[in-house]
């Protein structure tokens, strides 16, 4: 089950200096342009892209990174919000010889500086695919409000993790999940370590990274504590994208990252997923060639669960990007 050739995510790969002196670590697969440039969710990095990028490095230039303190990167100036997250991608990617304009594909929170990147830099963007992205910012006042709330209750115990590692101590154990195993700091990441998609090798390099390297729990706690600001950031920087092609990928199982533990089926539960999927909606009036696609048989992972829709989505809008004649 694990994915080909993802050895790769095992070591650093090119290092690039961001305007701010950070060091990211990128992973450029194929040739071609427009490049296709990845933006994992929060308490994830370059590996998220382990199904998909190799596929999409068949037709185009595809690349992944770690965000500043996560992987194989360096660590990066606080705070880490989503304005400078996308300015860090934006000029290391620059440095890196990785000409623009780019195909920007974001999941989860990598949403926020995918949207902040066009936001900041909208010359330098072809195209856009949001992978079941976080649209905190167009829910209901109230909902939003919960969103942030849970969010910034969970960053004491990031803290706790953080300092266990720092000190050389074994990792606390997290609450408990009805029916899956034992959790504890170092299994948090993604949707759980180790993972059936990756290899033996992958899963361990991942479960070392997140057991002993400090400086990405200070970026994941900061990350955190940012999004509030973050989503107030990107309603006061709303930037239309013209005739630029944007694919909005919603999965109805937001925040479930196995179909297997979603939350029991209520009509709370599905009033939440309906007004998500609205908010994810309101992303179709920043172009006029936009379209949203639902796979509802998908974990909020779709680049997992459904890795079809994801290469189909950013093969169209990779193909409408080169058509000639076509103008933002």
């Amino acid at each position: 089950m694990a994915a080909p050739g993802d050895a790769i995510y095992t070591r650093s790969g090119r290092s690039a200096t961001a305007s701010d002196g950070a060091r990211l670590n990128l992973y450029c697969l194929g040739a071609g342009a427009p490049t296709v440039v990845f933006e994992s969710g929060f308490l994830d990095w370059a590996p998220a892209w382990a199904v998909v990028q190799p596929r999409i490095a068949r037709f185009t230039r595809a690349c992944s990174y770690d965000r500043a303190g996560s992987g194989f990167s360096g660590p990066g100036p606080m705070p880490r919000t989503a304005e400078r997250i996308a300015d860090e991608l934006h000029s290391a990617l620059k440095s890196a010889g990785v000409a623009g304009p780019y195909i920007l594909v974001g999941s989860a929170f990598g949403g926020d500086p995918v949207r902040a990147f066009a936001a900041l830099y909208l010359e330098d963007v072809a195209g856009m695919v949001l992978v079941d992205a976080d649209a905190s910012d167009l829910e209901p006042a109230q909902m939003r409000r919960e969103d942030d709330e849970g969010g910034q209750s969970f960053v004491p115990r990031l803290k706790a993790c953080r300092d266990a590692i720092a000190a050389g101590k074994a990792p606390p154990d997290l609450p408990p999940v009805p029916g899956r195993p034992p959790r504890n700091c170092g299994t948090i990441f993604y949707r759980g370590l180790p993972d059936k998609v990756w290899s033996p090798a992958l899963n361990a390099a991942l479960l070392h990274i997140a057991a002993t390297k400090t400086a990405m729990w200070d970026a994941d706690i900061s990350e955190m504590r940012e999004t509030p600001a973050d989503e107030t950031w990107l309603q006061s920087h709303r930037r239309l994208l013209g005739a630029r092609p944007l694919r909005v990928l919603t999965s109805g199982n937001h925040g479930v990252g196995h179909l297997e533990t979603q939350r029991p089926t209520s009509l709370e539960h599905l009033k939440a997923e309906y007004e998500i999927a609205l908010a994810q909606s309101r992303w179709l009036d920043l172009s006029t060639n936009a379209r949203q696609v639902f796979t509802v048989n998908s974990s909020e992972y779709i680049q997992f669960d459904a890795p079809q829709v994801v290469e189909d989505a950013v093969r169209e809008v990779c193909d409408q990007s080169r058509s000639p004649g076509r103008r933002p």
